[in-house]
């Protein structure tokens, strides 16, 4: 649920900032919403529906990070290499918004592991 009150933030405070409002700055806050609703409905003690949000969630987070990483690199690329490119603080939040989802995909796949490992201890 941190992670998605982190993607939260960053939606509404991209788009607050930004004196245009382009709504797609909000992207990273509807996911965020997500990760908050799928965290709250895993908070149970069933075993079985915990893990079918969990599933779910982590698979948010990995749409998260695959989405905005893909369209965003090519820009951070360009940037790299001297050239200008239109937009770069939508480049910045989804390169963030990628880097959140991919640390809360990796420590839900640890968390997988884990208990898998104990299960079968």
């Amino acid at each position: 649920m941190v992670f998605g009150g982190l993607l939260v933030l960053l939606g509404v405070g991209v788009y607050l900032s930004v004196g245009e409002r382009a709504p797609t700055s909000l992207i990273p806050a509807a996911f965020g919403l997500l990760l908050l609703i799928f965290g709250v409905l895993a908070n149970t003690e069933n075993v079985s529906r915990r893990k079918l949000w969990m599933h779910i969630a982590v698979t948010v987070g990995l749409i998260g990070f695959v989405f905005p990483f893909s369209t965003s690199l090519p820009r951070v690329i360009r940037a790299a290499q001297g050239q200008q490119i239109v937009r770069p603080l939508a480049v910045e939040e989804e390169m963030a918004m990628a880097f959140i989802c991919l640390v809360y995909t990796a420590l839900c796949v640890r968390w997988f592991i884990a208990r898998r490992r104990e299960r079968t201890a």
